[in-house]
């Protein structure tokens, strides 16, 4: 009997799928895509339907050579590609490439790679499922007209290299927006007060908080503080009411694609492209001492937090051998994102018994930390809620009110696998002994602090993921990708997590804001994101999303080639003398930004760093103070005698001195105010 062909997508899953099934199957890896629309055009007939050209992807000839000769033997064809809109495209270019009878092609998808579900899936093969395929296609082609339609645009009004996307686009637009935030941020005094009580007859402190009269009150400046002490420092502490209660906490839903990258960020230090990488690894299949080559976690794609119903049962009868009947909770339930597909499962381990410590020895470092923190959030999932019992107090001063609370773990519930390091006590105290109404309270200390308000929190990796999904902006398997581009083309650099953008980054990212503002624009893109969902549904004909978004990309751009300035970046001839030809030296401009060259390139190879000068005296040393970047791109004000002065700021110094103080103040958006902030002064501009 001719043998039956597997096409997988990668050679790792070769090696998995092989060992589930036998001699009458050959498996064979198509890596990855074969067909693509080419490099150098467009690729799609506007004048002509919007019909795609698509191409044999360079290189891929001898193996689709290989694949025809083997399919033409086989019995039957499966191809078992990615169960996602872009596996099921890539499905339909084999179907193509390969000029497969229809009849003799059956398409099988399956969410984890383990004998059951690779058998199941060869039982219930289906068609293919030609909305996914054209949802697909209409991504593809979408993100190439912005890509093609609006990239020379920047080469001829920036330089060459640089590049422009349907999804970047807008992620540098919402980094770029959140730093101007921080940039125009002026933050505003408060102050703090808390009083260290006693109880008679006890010596352990309890911390209470300022509240204010029956209503809370905000402390604005010093004189405010001090005048509260004054009353407080002859008033009686007197407990006014106690409030016992319980308080629970529900364990976490399972990991979706975007959940996971930011908790692998948060606990783990990962990057997004390093946690898709290793859950990669982990789907694909590892090599266990026992129990061969398998994989050891479902498919990694996902916006759903459902899990099948034998996967919950198995999870449930394991909690309650492991942890007692008592620990086994009802499912986790939240509010499902809007944009959510929910195509596939939740991300969670192919056999809840499979512990994290029995496969330790088969895993790497890396795989053995992201599949721990898959395994006990799944676990925690199906566990039941953490109890705590609480206690709230109100303390009377006088006039004034201050509170204090404490809670206690009672049951820890999922709390016995796992935290994600957001559960905190609700306060620093242990409430000693049995506090009661009326009870007098000994005053040991007031202690007053004065605070700042704190400008928006810089992006990292893991809260563009989260903003990203909330607007509904890409998909999962975007988020990695995007970010990796835009790191890149160094538009951002990141720096201890958090994401700034740099020189390059703002002048394309002010480009695309005047010329092309509904591309980056957040809804825009969400709505064409709901679109192309409605494709995937075969709701909407992909071929009138295309037709409709076209004209106006184009016309956008015919107007940026002539309205748009072009930005010069290169060549800029400065005063300064090469010191080792004589020549004057030009400006140009690098991936980090502006250098200074020397024009006699290649025989004088000298360059050295640029510094513009801002026209501002330096606070410390009375030269000039010039702007610089950090390694990573990262602009800041310095000294221009730098080593011998230190002076640096983050925000733009001004020439005028601070009137009250007579330190230096600094541009915020509209208004300047002055570098010390226990100062306070700012004026508008």
């Amino acid at each position: 009997m001719a043998k039956n062909l597997v096409i997988v997508e990668s050679p790792a899953k070769v090696k998995t799928i092989k060992k589930f099934l036998g001699a009458n199957y050959e498996v064979e890896a198509s890596m990855g895509h074969v067909r693509d629309l080419p490099k150098s055009q467009l690729g799609i007939d506007v004048e002509h339907d919007f019909d795609p050209k698509y191409i044999t992807i360079r290189g891929k000839g001898d193996l689709l050579a290989k694949l025809r000769k083997e399919a033409k033997n086989a019995e039957h064809v499966y191809l078992a590609t990615d169960p996602d809109r872009e596996g099921e495209a890539i499905s339909w270019h084999l179907m193509a490439a390969l000029r497969l009878d229809e009849k003799k092609m059956k398409r099988i998808t399956f969410n984890e790679i383990t004998k059951n579900a690779v058998k199941a899936s060869l039982k219930s093969p289906r068609a293919l499922d030609m909305n996914l395929v054209d949802a697909q296609q209409a991504r593809r082609i979408l993100d190439r007209m912005v890509g093609y339609e609006i990239s020379p645009v920047l080469w001829a009004k920036v330089k060459r290299g640089l590049s422009a996307g349907r999804v970047q686009s807008v992620a540098l637009r919402m980094i770029a927006d959140r730093e101007s935030e921080i940039a125009a941020f002026v933050p505003s005094e408060y102050w703090t007060i808390d009083a260290n009580l006693m109880m008679p007859g006890h010596k352990k402190k309890m911390t209470a908080h300022f509240y204010g009269t029956d209503e809370k009150m905000p402390i604005g400046s010093r004189e405010e503080a001090e005048k509260i002490l004054a009353e407080l420092n002859n008033s009686e502490f007197r407990v006014k009411d106690v409030k016992k209660g319980e308080r629970r906490k529900k364990p976490p839903l399972p990991f979706t694609t975007s959940t996971l990258q930011q908790e692998a960020s948060k606990q783990l230090g990962f990057s997004t492209s390093k946690t898709m990488r290793i859950a990669q690894q982990l789907y694909e299949g590892v090599d266990l001492k026992k129990g061969g080559t398998v994989g050891v976690i479902t498919y990694l794609r996902t916006d759903s937090t459902r899990i099948a119903d034998e996967a919950d049962a198995a999870a449930r009868a394991y909690i309650a051998e492991q942890y007692g009947a008592e620990s086994v909770g009802p499912a986790a339930t939240g509010n499902a994102n809007k944009h959510s597909q929910d195509a596939h499962e939740a991300i969670r381990p192919t056999d809840i018994t499979r512990t994290p410590a029995a496969i330790k020895e088969s895993l790497s470092r890396d795989q053995f930390r992201l599949y721990q923190l898959i395994w006990r959030r799944f676990t925690a999932s199906r566990m039941a809620n953490a109890v705590f019992d609480t206690v709230s107090v109100k303390v009377g001063a006088g006039k004034y009110i201050f509170t204090m609370s404490a809670s206690k773990v009672r049951f820890a519930g999922f709390l016995n696998i796992y935290s994600d390091g957001d559960e905190e006590d609700k306060s620093k105290n242990t409430l000693s002994g049995d506090l009661e109404k009326d009870m007098v309270l000994n005053l040991d200390s007031l202690e007053d602090t004065q605070h700042f308000t704190q400008p928006p929190a810089h992006y990292t990796e893991a809260s563009l993921v989260r903003a990203l999904e909330e607007q509904g902006i890409g998909r999962p398997s975007t988020y990695a990708p995007t970010i990796s581009t835009i790191l890149a083309r160094h538009y951002i650099t990141k720096e201890q997590k958090n994401l700034f953008v740099t020189e390059l980054g703002e002048i394309v990212n002010k480009i695309m804001v005047d010329a092309f503002p509904q591309i980056v624009n957040p809804g825009f893109t969400a709505n064409l994101e709901t679109l192309l969902d409605g494709v995937a549904e075969g709701k909407v004909e992909w071929k009138t999303l295309v037709s409709n978004f076209y004209p106006d990309l184009h016309a956008e751009v015919e107007n940026a080639h002539k309205e748009l300035e072009s930005v010069k970046l290169e060549d800029e001839v400065t005063d300064i003398i090469c010191e080792n030809c004589g020549r004057n030296m030009v400006i140009k401009y690098g991936v980090h930004g502006k250098f200074l060259a020397c024009p006699g390139f290649p025989d004088c190879r000298n360059t050295k760093p640029y510094y513009e000068k801002i026209g501002v005296s330096c606070p410390k040393c009375g030269s000039d103070v010039v702007v610089k970047r950090t390694r990573k791109g990262r602009i800041y004000y310095g000294c221009e005698n730098n080593p011998e002065c230190d002076f640096m700021s983050w925000a733009r110094p001004v020439e005028k001195k601070c009137p009250n103080c007579g330190s230096y103040m600094v541009q915020k958006g509209n208004k300047v105010v002055c570098s010390d902030e226990t100062c306070g002064y700012k004026e508008n501009i």
